[in-house]
């Protein structure tokens, strides 16, 4: 995710609130005849803000997602509205994530800081967004030593069970172990307890300028498509 994030994102929260907004009137118009062009808006103002890395990433993903489920649509409905319909979910779906992708874990974590957010809400997302990569990391490391070592497929279940799964359970105690003891000795405390923000997120001109562009071409897509 790091990688696809945009250098000069913007103000993170909002960022949120816009995929949420694009998710939820995207499938509102999914059925409407010109539903699309919110969403090809959409994707084209995220772009001119910097979030191109993560714009051009959905488009394979969406391509394969929305032809996928189009062909079934279509076998089973032979209607060429209802097949449209599904590909206007998908890419409902594949536009409103482009914001989140755009966003670095820190600079999200951040943001709640600067607005006092409870503590156990912002150690709470920090470790969580921190969890997947990890466990994508330590099954890929797993399945290489299982490669090395000749232990077999992992439809075996004994394979899964001893070369796979155990192994993967014991990575996770230890560095949950770790993480806790990293917390504590950084000084993350859960409760009313002062503390500073190195870096502060702040609501920018940049920012402004998304928003009324954002919020104008949604009131009128929903008003007029």
């Amino acid at each position: 995710m790091e990688r696809l994030s945009a250098k000069r994102a913007l103000y993170p929260l909002m960022s949120v609130f816009t995929g949420i907004v694009v998710l939820v009137v995207g499938l509102i118009l999914a059925k409407r005849e010109y539903g699309m062009i919110y969403l090809g808006g959409v994707w084209l103002l995220l772009l001119l803000f910097g979030y191109y890395k993560a714009c051009l990433a959905v488009i394979p993903f969406a391509a394969v997602t929305a032809g996928i489920f189009c062909a079934v649509t279509y076998a089973l409905s032979r209607d060429v509205q209802s097949t449209l319909s599904a590909a206007a979910r998908i890419l409902a779906v594949c536009v409103a994530v482009i914001a989140g992708m755009g966003i670095r874990p820190s600079a999200l974590i951040s943001n709640l800081s600067t607005l006092r957010a409870p503590r156990s809400i912002t150690l709470g997302m920090m470790i969580a967004v921190g969890f997947f990569p990890l466990l994508m990391r330590e099954t890929k490391q797993i399945r290489e030593a299982m490669r090395t070592r000749g232990a077999g497929s992992m439809l075996r279940p004994t394979v899964f069970y001893r070369a796979f799964l155990l192994p993967l359970v014991i990575r996770l105690v230890n560095i949950s172990d770790t993480l806790s003891l990293s917390v504590e000795t950084r000084g993350f405390l859960i409760g009313d307890k002062n503390y500073t923000v190195y870096k502060k997120t702040v609501f920018g001109i940049k920012d402004g300028v998304f928003a009324v562009i954002f919020t104008l071409g949604t009131v009128l897509a929903v008003i007029f498509l």
